[in-house]
C-alpha cells in the first residue's frame, strides 16, 4: 500500500457490501417463500450466507484495526462518534413508537372503540412476565459492565464469566419474550395497540 500523508483510514475495495446486499434480498425472498409457502430452503441459504459474509466483513475490519494499524486516533474518533449518532438514532426510533402508544391511548379515536386498551383487545398485567423480563434486561446490564471493566483489567477469567452470564441472561430474556408472545390475547394486526406492542418489545 502507498504512503498516505493523512491519518484518515482509506478503505481497500471490498466485495462484501455487494454480497451481503445479495445475502439480504435472498433473506427476505426466503421470509416471503416461507410466509406463503411453507418452504424455509432460501430462508436458510440467506441466513447462512448472511451469517458468512458478517463473519468475513468483521475479520477484515479486526486485520485493519490490529494487524494493520489502519485505525489511528482520528479514525477512532471517527468511529465513536458513529457509534454515537447510531445510539441517538435507535433512540429517537423507539420515541417515535413510545409516542404513538401515548398519543393513541391518551386520545382513543372512535375506530378504537373510545377507550383505551382498544375494545376487544386484553392487556398483559406489568407485573408478571414484563416486569422479570425488565429486571433481567435490567442485570445483563450489569453483568456486560462487569464484563467491560474485567475486560479492561485484563482478568481474562472474570470477563469470561460475566459474558457467559450475560448470554444467559439473553437468551432467557428472548424465551420469556417469546411466550409472552404466544400467550397474548391480540396479534401485531389488532389495532394500533397491538401494532405498537409488538415492534416496541420486538426490537
Amino acid at each position: 500500500m502507498a504512503h498516505q500523508a493523512h491519518s484518515y483510514h482509506m478503505v481497500d475495495p471490498s466485495p462484501w457490501p455487494i454480497f451481503g446486499a445479495a445475502a439480504a434480498l435472498l433473506t427476505t425472498s426466503g421470509l416471503i417463500m416461507w410466509f406463503h409457502y411453507s418452504s424455509t430452503t432460501l430462508l436458510t441459504m440467506g441466513l447462512l450466507s448472511m451469517l458468512l459474509v458478517m463473519l468475513q466483513w468483521w475479520r477484515d475490519v479486526v486485520r485493519e484495526s490490529t494487524f494493520q494499524g489502519h485505525h489511528t486516533p482520528t479514525v477512532q474518533k471517527g468511529l465513536r462518534y458513529g457509534m454515537i449518532l447510531f445510539i441517538t438514532s435507535e433512540a429517537f426510533f423507539f420515541l417515535g413508537f413510545f409516542w404513538a402508544f401515548f398519543h393513541s391511548s391518551l386520545a382513543p379515536t372512535p375506530e378504537l372503540g373510545g377507550q383505551w386498551p382498544p375494545t376487544g383487545v386484553k392487556p398483559l398485567n406489568p407485573l408478571e412476565v414484563p416486569l422479570l423480563n425488565t429486571a433481567i434486561l435490567l442485570a445483563s446490564g450489569v453483568t456486560v459492565t462487569w464484563a467491560h471493566h474485567s475486560i479492561t483489567e485484563g482478568n481474562r477469567k472474570q470477563a469470561i464469566h460475566a459474558l457467559t452470564l450475560t448470554i444467559l441472561l439473553g437468551f432467557y430474556f428472548t424465551a420469556l419474550q417469546a411466550m409472552e408472545y404466544h400467550e397474548a390475547s391480540f396479534s401485531i394486526a389488532d389495532s394500533v395497540y397491538g401494532s405498537t406492542f409488538f415492534v416496541a418489545t420486538g426490537l
